[in-house]
């Protein structure tokens, strides 16, 4: 999916846990089929779940700060999230930090789609709501990633826009963000998931089980956890949500600006190489110009 994408498979995977974690010498090791697009995926055993970057650049302090914000999580919210269990060191076959963390059963909403479940709309205002209860104890939104200032994508949108010739309607795309980012910036931040996406969450029977990708935790925009909205809900629920969240106006359209920046990435970035992850975008940019009046 990437073009400095490392190669990981089942045999490096045995060789790192016997290394380092001999105590699980002797448990199953099986990649597991995802459409996510920044970590690989192996179950370890019946209860155990190894992440593995696919792109350079994870230090351990990166996996251990992810560690310490997945455990933060837990202990706030009401829904199962992965509990970090160890961090593994760079070896033979992987060159950076990795690691390992409970495995969560369960279907994703990529498989099970909630969209039409109004009682997973108000699952997901009550996850929203416990992780914005976290504090953010002086913590501050650091880095270019979304959750920021919207004008600070406009580089990134315009390579979207280029890059998204013959998928999308261009010139609508471009008339809407020039909406989007003229949107005042917030003044405020609280923590935020980041990437309320369908593959990040488990549904069984129309209701919210689980949360994966809980890594990312962090202060910024509240707005941006909104996405959810447009990843996941159809129109009904997703009235039901904003009913839900109790948000304003401008926070409900930043959170429109949030979901349109993600989504025109998918598109084009991931058509060949993650047909489901281009899908989402396109069904996320399709509700978006569906509401836009």
């Amino acid at each position: 999916m990437h073009d400095d994408e490392i190669s990981i498979d089942e045999v490096v995977v045995r060789g790192l846990i016997n290394e380092q974690f001999p105590e699980w010498t002797d448990l199953a090791v099986k990649r597991i089929p995802s459409e996510g697009t920044v970590n690989a995926i192996f179950r370890i055993g019946p209860s155990l779940a190894a992440r593995f970057p696919l792109q350079r650049g994870q230090s351990r302090a990166a996996a251990q700060g992810e560690a310490e914000v997945s455990l933060e999580l837990a202990e706030h919210t009401t829904f199962r999230t992965p509990i970090p269990v160890a961090i593994g060191r760079p070896g033979r076959g992987y060159p950076q930090s990795w690691s390992i963390q409970t495995w969560l059963d369960g279907t994703t909403g990529t498989a099970n789609d909630p969209g039409t479940s109004t009682a997973f709309a108000y699952d997901l205002a009550t996850f929203i709501s416990e992780v914005r209860s976290i504090g953010t104890n002086g913590r501050s939104f650091a880095g270019a990633g979304r959750g920021g200032r919207l004008p600070d994508h406009d580089e990134w949108v315009h390579t979207c826009l280029l890059k998204s010739e013959g998928l999308l309607d261009v010139e609508r795309m471009r008339r809407m963000w020039s909406r989007y980012r003229e949107l005042a910036d917030h003044t405020h931040e609280l923590m935020v998931h980041g990437d309320l996406i369908p593959g990040n969450v488990l549904v069984a029977e129309g209701r919210l089980t689980g949360v994966l990708d809980v890594g990312g935790l962090r202060p910024a925009d509240p707005s941006l956890d909104l996405v959810g909205a447009w990843h996941i809900l159809e129109d009904g629920p997703r009235d039901a949500f904003r009913t839900a969240i109790s948000c304003t106006a401008l926070e409900w359209k930043r959170g429109e600006a949030w979901a349109f920046e993600q989504a025109m990435g998918l598109v084009w970035y991931y058509r060949s190489s993650n047909p489901a992850m281009s899908e989402l975008g396109l069904r996320t940019l399709g509700r978006l110009t569906a509401a836009d009046t």
